[in-house]
């Protein structure tokens, strides 16, 4: 039998051997998170990429000191936004630019840097609501020599379109209140080695941070591929971690004997996620990509996987490296470098909804309950059972407003 004819063969069998399958339904949408993802601004997302795109370049190594160019610019350019809705919020927005000194390391930093994380920290209501969750994106922006710090970087996908998804979902949520505590970050330091997103999740780590879930937004904002004609405006990915980078021998010898390696924390926080999407954002689906990273890559996720949190990166589906880490420039009639007229800002609005609609709804939830599983007892007379008892302790309840 030749292989087309296999093919063939398999191909006109194939509904024979369909079994039916079925899905769980999806919740009913929340009426308070519906309306915040519904005022989630495409409009709003354009004017603050082209904003960061005016700085010229946003390369870590770039000045700090004029008002109009380079990363210390952007830096507080966002941080005065964060102050404007924080005085909308009635001042319980709480922002900062977390600073931190960087030596030369023999790579990407060949000078002392002092690098800052611009955050904005909206603090729970209940006082015994420990949990703490996280949204980034990187500020600082490269060209095809990562270590060139004075040409024009615009970084408007990579990652302009990432912290403005941040700062919108800063703007709406911190209207509202709720039981746990929300962050919301524009890391420094991601094209040069992940230093901002390290310095974070190491700060998380010692202080004892109780982070439940770490959202991470790279390269969020385009909708086609080289060819015109590929294009995916109906789908965002989501990176998440099998096997977890703290995993000891004994979780190690579990997960073999469990057959596990699907049910990491970042996998199931993934998976969320996409349960969020098909509640709140129409016509739009999450595609769930099982390993940590794009092959050979790695983003702001990665640091908090190292320290043992649950964390994943979105990232659009059709990456165009014509406009990604690119000089700008045109050869061949192609338009080279990473400007705002490549975005898709209609997109990004949506993309922006499954961030929010995830957030809002893991916060708005009461924490996970404690779960003990016991299997039914057996004894030599009495025959094995496949069953299992599962004893839940009840969370206590939350409260918001």
């Amino acid at each position: 039998m030749n292989l087309r004819f296999a093919l063939l063969l398999s191909a006109s069998l194939a509904p024979a051997f369909v079994f039916a399958q079925t899905t769980a339904p999806v919740p009913a949408p929340d009426p308070a998170i519906k309306q915040m993802v519904e005022a989630i601004s495409a409009k709003n997302l354009e004017e603050d990429i082209r904003k960061m795109v005016s700085f010229g370049t946003r390369h870590t190594l770039s000045d700090t000191k004029s008002k109009k160019r380079g990363i210390g610019a952007a830096r507080n350019w966002v941080e005065s936004e964060f102050r404007k809705y924080s005085k909308a919020s009635g001042g319980r927005l709480k922002v900062e630019q977390d600073t931190f000194l960087v030596k030369p390391d023999g790579r990407r930093i060949d000078k002392p840097v002092i690098m800052a994380n611009v955050m904005a920290t909206l603090p729970g209501t209940d006082p015994t609501d420990t949990r703490v969750f996280i949204v980034s994106g990187h500020l600082d922006s490269r060209v095809t020599d990562v270590m060139n710090a004075t040409a024009d970087a615009p970084g408007a996908n990579d990652d302009a379109s990432g912290v403005a998804l941040v700062m919108e979902m800063a703007r709406i949520m911190s209207q509202k209140q709720y039981p746990c505590t929300l962050i919301f970050v524009a890391v420094q330091g991601e094209e040069q080695g992940l230093y901002g997103s390290t310095h974070l999740a190491k700060r998380a780590k010692k202080e004892g941070w109780n982070l439940v879930g770490m959202l991470n937004n790279d390269i969020v904002g385009n909708s086609k591929g080289y060819d015109p004609e590929i294009s995916d405006n109906k789908h965002i990915r989501i990176f998440s971690e099998g096997v977890p980078a703290t995993e000891t021998a004994d979780e190690a010898k579990l997960r073999r004997t469990l057959s596990s390696e699907n049910d990491a924390p970042s996998r199931q926080l993934a998976r969320y996620s996409k349960t969020t999407c098909e509640q709140y954002v129409n016509d739009f689906g999450v595609l769930l990509e099982y390993r940590p990273d794009r092959f050979l890559r790695g983003g702001d996720h990665t640091p908090f996987n190292q320290q043992g949190f649950a964390a994943v990166r979105y990232t659009e589906v059709n990456e165009n490296f014509n406009h990604q880490h690119q000089d700008l420039r045109t050869e061949n009639n192609i338009q080279y470098g990473d400007l705002p007229e490549f975005v898709d800002y209609e997109y990004l609005r949506k993309n922006t909804g499954v961030n929010l609609a995830t957030m809002a709804s893991l916060a708005l939830a009461p924490s996970a309950p404690k779960m003990w599983a016991c299997s039914r007892p057996s004894s030599p007379t009495a025959p094995s059972s496949n069953g299992t008892r599962l004893k839940w302790v009840r969370s206590p309840p939350a409260t918001w407003f």
